[in-house]
């Protein structure tokens, strides 16, 4: 024992502990009335002036994408939304408030897939809130769909990009499992895909919106296809108003390739 740690003993009214010959040390480190570290801490956190603190150990891959050692492409929906919870897989989780998963019936006949969450989104844990929310209900409604009934909606990225910038290619790649397990544990009748980051995501290609729009895509999901259909992003309609007219053709072809919601047919 150095004099430091001599005179920290001292303070704390503690004296030297006498072991027996072969005694594991590991198991006495710690005097016999010392509180115990707190649950979420570290026991070194308060280690000595001499003894350095280690570092917390980051998360590896396979810690994260897989709870009780199920791998997201096996996990259920309350598994799947634990793990987006918990995702530390890329920066972003640093600067949210909440992770936005997804909101709708695990039935819905309908699924929207958008690009990240905003503001008002990782503030409140779901997607597609604010002007961009009420204008996408809006066009819901114009085509009989209920947004809580018939629609289930969730973004590529399941945490907000700071400053609501445009999500970055390794930030999609992480969120990208999350986001195939959703689909393929939904089965919706069809995709509806808002947004350019959205959709060069799903169909993974570097395509303009325009080029992509007024047609149906195939997504490939257990050993089947989903039709897609690819449209403007809400957000980017609250500021290109002339577009609203292509939008609702787009949703018109979904409508008339997914069908028109409720419950889906046996």
């Amino acid at each position: 024992m150095n004099p430091s740690q001599q005179r920290a003993w001292a303070a704390l009214g503690l004296g030297p502990r006498w072991l027996s010959r072969g005694a594991s040390t590991h198991e006495h480190d710690a005097p016999a009335h010392a509180m115990p570290a707190p649950a979420n801490e570290p026991a070194d956190s308060c280690a000595g002036p001499d003894q350095p603190v280690a570092a917390a150990r980051p998360p590896s891959r396979s810690e994260v994408l897989a709870h009780d050692d199920t791998p997201v492409a096996a996990m259920s929906w309350s598994q799947l939304r634990a793990a987006v919870q918990d995702c530390a897989l890329c920066g972003l989780c640093r600067g949210r408030t909440r992770t936005v998963f997804g909101s709708g019936a695990q039935d819905s006949p309908w699924m929207i897939v958008g690009e990240a969450p905003g503001a008002e989104e990782d503030a409140r844990g779901e997607p597609f809130v604010g002007q961009a929310g009420r204008l996408l209900e809006s066009m819901l409604g114009s085509l009989g769909l209920s947004r809580d009934r018939d629609v289930f909606i969730t973004n590529v990225l399941k945490c907000r990009p700071p400053g609501n910038r445009n999500p970055e290619p390794d930030e999609m790649r992480q969120c990208e499992p999350y986001l195939h397990r959703q689909i393929a544990l939904l089965q919706p009748r069809g995709i509806l895909v808002m947004g350019r980051f959205a959709a060069q995501a799903l169909l993974r290609t570097d395509a303009t919106i325009a080029s992509l729009r007024g047609r149906v895509h195939a997504y490939p999901v257990n050993g089947g296809e989903l039709p897609m259909v690819v449209t403007y992003h809400p957000a980017y309609l609250l500021r290109n108003l002339p577009d609203k007219a292509k939008a609702w053709a787009d949703l018109c072809l979904a409508r008339g390739r997914f069908g028109a919601g409720a419950a889906r047919p046996d």
